[in-house]
């Protein structure tokens, strides 16, 4: 990612969250010359302590100087959760910077997380990378999404497929909810590795080729590992109803394990045991 493209993540980001936060939540009035929704500049820089001016140039982004004990004022002031603070720091502070990237490249898993997969009979489980590439999946997930053995590597992107594919678009219930979950992790990624060029270019792209990216990546929130029910629409065993655990695998690679676990008290587990027999 690029300086401008840092900081023009950092303005959205902040402009975002600003108009998310009522006036009189924080002991202001709302009053009658209000033209957009939640705060005004001066109101967050009097919360946090800071020059209206300053806290404007951040806002712009403009390459100015911050410290941790700031952000930390501004992350209050914005009622940030633990990952979007993060998020914030790593696009002000530059941390956790690494070397550009041209391509996303292929992570081999491990022999205990693919027996992790295979362990999990009727839980569709799907590993994917930093880029949201899938590294590794089980028997389920093949049956309840894709069989992804048939797409190439490089054409195995989760969000991208999520777009481009019509059987994920249709599955389901509510699409928008089902994506916006992956967006926030990806956020997360984004924020992460603010100097792999690998971002802009993909996200460029898919602002390019999917309409509605450009929308839901600016709906999108920050969350390492959103935890909702999904309900899905499966084109053979119909209604399908599963509990969604998104977890950081230990290492250096950046893996995640997202498993899907049948909702108790529903025909979704005997639904896939007769689709995969």
């Amino acid at each position: 990612m690029s300086e401008k493209s840092r900081h023009e993540a950092l303005s959205s980001f902040l402009k975002k969250k600003r108009a998310l936060i009522s006036p009189e939540s924080v002991g202001f009035p709302r009053g009658i010359r209000r033209r957009t929704p939640g705060l005004r500049r001066e109101e967050v820089a009097q919360l946090a302590n800071v020059s209206t001016t300053w806290y404007t140039w951040l806002e712009q982004g403009r390459n100015i100087k911050v410290s941790s004990s700031v952000l930390d004022a501004i992350s209050s002031a914005l009622q940030l959760t633990e990952d979007e603070r993060t998020y914030l720091y790593n696009l002000s502070l530059n941390v956790n910077a690494k070397l550009s990237q041209t391509k996303a490249v292929q992570t081999k898993m491990t022999p205990s997380i693919r027996a992790i997969l295979e362990s999990l009979n009727y839980c569709p489980a799907v590993v994917t990378d930093r880029y949201c590439q899938i590294v590794g999946w089980n028997r389920a997930a093949a049956y309840v999404f894709l069989d992804f053995e048939k797409i190439p590597f490089e054409q195995r992107n989760l969000i991208r497929l999520l777009f481009s594919r019509k059987e994920l678009k249709s599955l389901a219930v509510n699409w928008e909810h089902f994506v916006r979950g992956f967006l926030a992790i990806f956020r997360v990624y984004y924020g992460r590795y603010v100097e792999d060029d690998w971002y802009k270019q993909f996200i460029d792209n898919m602002n390019l080729v999917y309409p509605e990216f450009q929308t839901l990546w600016q709906q999108s929130d920050v969350n390492t590992a959103p935890e909702v029910l999904i309900e899905f629409r499966h084109s053979k065993a119909g209604k399908m109803e599963f509990n969604l655990a998104s977890l950081d695998v230990q290492g250096n690679d950046d893996l995640r394990l997202s498993i899907y676990t049948p909702v108790p008290e529903t025909a979704t587990e005997e639904k896939l045991r007769i689709m995969m027999q």
